[in-house]
């Protein structure tokens, strides 16, 4: 079943298509599937009886997210529902599209569900739309004025709000396999929308090196293949492939890592554990993959301002001091003088003391926090700024600190249901263990004047 509406994208292109299909169209865009059984890989979810190929046979789509590395055929599976399901088709660019753009498409969905007809709403890069972006879509996915499907590169369970994602269906899409890669390649050789007509003279070894090379994004091992077919020597019969080009072509492939997408999170959280196991090679190694592959220095910079709390603490405080001077380096210098900077916070972040001592302090202050809201703050540590709070009690038998002996006392500063709780416990590890003494001689002050209460 053909989509009641082409997509804005479609309609724009369709008078250029006509005259030459192929004009200025890259091999990847030429050689995009159409329908299912073209499509490749993600068989997880497309092969025949799984979820999502019962969806689209039965015209039965939900509003949906697709997560998943680029090139691997999110946006294509968006247009093969749209094709063979009966809705109206829109396509929507997160990047180029506002709130007054969403309440226009919104207004059309709503037409055409008073008409009885569906319609389908594909929001590319959909984590680049803020919270009150996302939340516009929410009334119309709520009562069913549209069906959405939303791509995305990065974590939904971060970038997308709660309340959308709960509404929506996730699904996850893989890389693609060497083997499928090999697969698209020699139908783009032999496809007269790909490179049929210049009989492209090209071995199996060059077609793996390729495959290979492209790391499971599709799009990647088209383009890369073009370039290598483009600039090889041709004549009367076909072209040649030369290895001279196919060795410049795959000679540097851009650093996996995408700082947009879930690999984003896995190489900070490389970095953070490899600054918490002391492995100084590899937390340099982790940080050069961030920097090189075009990170912001100030994320990195804020995220290990937070490692030298979480993870060294009380037992070297030097270590928090040291991270903010390198964010403030940062700042100042930039990429790529401030790349030493960093190095030199993380380098000193894996060889200090290692405490999670204030984290676990944190949670459990934080749990009991959660279960207490309701606790009152106790009488002698409330402000009493007006006359009637006084005469309720507010701030009555508060003892100023500085008044008494040690500038301490033992008043109870815990709501009563609280009394003798204990957060945090100082580890044995470096300034930790002048932090451990300290704390027992402030417990026994308190207990010493606990004591003196009790005599009187």
């Amino acid at each position: 079943m053909e989509s009641l509406q082409v997509s804005l994208f479609e309609e724009e292109n369709k008078e250029d298509e006509e005259e030459n299909p192929n004009i200025f169209r890259p091999l990847a865009d030429r050689m995009r599937p159409e329908t299912l059984d073209e499509y490749v890989g993600q068989k997880q979810l497309v092969a025949k009886g799984n979820l999502l190929q019962k969806m689209i046979e039965n015209d039965q789509i939900t509003s949906m997210i697709f997560w998943g590395p680029p090139g691997v055929g999110k946006t294509t599976l968006a247009q093969i529902i749209a094709r063979q399901t009966r809705s109206h088709f829109i396509n929507f660019s997160a990047v180029q599209s506002g709130i007054k753009e969403i309440r226009e498409v919104m207004k059309k969905a709503e037409q055409n569900r008073h008409a009885h007809e569906k319609t389908i709403v594909f929001v590319d890069e959909i984590h680049r739309f803020n919270k009150a972006q996302q939340d516009a879509f929410l009334p119309y996915v709520e009562k069913g004025s549209i069906i959405l499907i939303g791509a995305t590169t990065e974590n939904p369970s971060f970038e997308i709000n709660s309340a959308l994602l709960s509404r929506c269906r996730t699904f996850v899409l893989s890389a693609l396999e060497q083997e499928d890669l090999a697969g698209l390649i020699r139908t783009a050789l032999h496809s007269p929308k790909g490179l049929g007509n210049m009989k492209v003279e090209i071995s199996d070894e060059d077609i793996e090196a390729i495959a290979a090379f492209s790391n499971g994004d599709a799009r990647f091992c088209l383009n890369t293949l073009e370039m290598v077919v483009t600039n090889s020597p041709s004549d009367i019969y076909g072209v040649h492939v030369s290895q001279d080009i196919l060795k410049q072509c795959l000679q540097r492939r851009s650093l996996l890592y995408d700082k947009k997408g879930e690999e984003h999170y896995n190489i900070i959280s490389a970095l953070h554990k490899s600054v918490r196991n002391s492995d100084v090679d590899a937390a340099l190694y982790w940080l050069a993959r961030m920097l090189e592959g075009g990170e912001d220095p100030l994320y990195i910079a804020r995220r290990i301002v937070r490692m030298a709390s979480e993870d060294i603490g009380m037992a070297d405080s030097r270590a928090l001091e040291i991270c903010v001077a390198a964010y403030n380096a940062c700042h100042y210098l930039g990429m790529p003088e401030c790349s030493v900077h960093l190095s030199h916070a993380v380098v000193y972040l894996c060889l200090a003391p290692k405490s999670n001592a204030l984290e676990k302090a944190y949670f459990a202050a934080k749990d009991d926090a959660l279960k207490t809201l309701s606790e009152p703050v106790p009488m002698q540590i409330r402000n009493a700024p007006t006359r009637l709070m006084d005469d309720l009690g507010y701030g009555k038998g508060y003892e100023y600190s500085h008044d008494y002996a040690y500038h301490m006392t033992d008043m109870q500063c815990l709501p009563d249901a609280l009394a003798g709780h204990h957060y945090y416990e100082p580890s044995d590890q470096g300034s930790e263990i002048k932090v451990k003494k300290r704390m027992e001689q402030i417990r026994m002050i308190k207990e010493h004047y606990a004591q003196l209460r009790r005599k009187k």
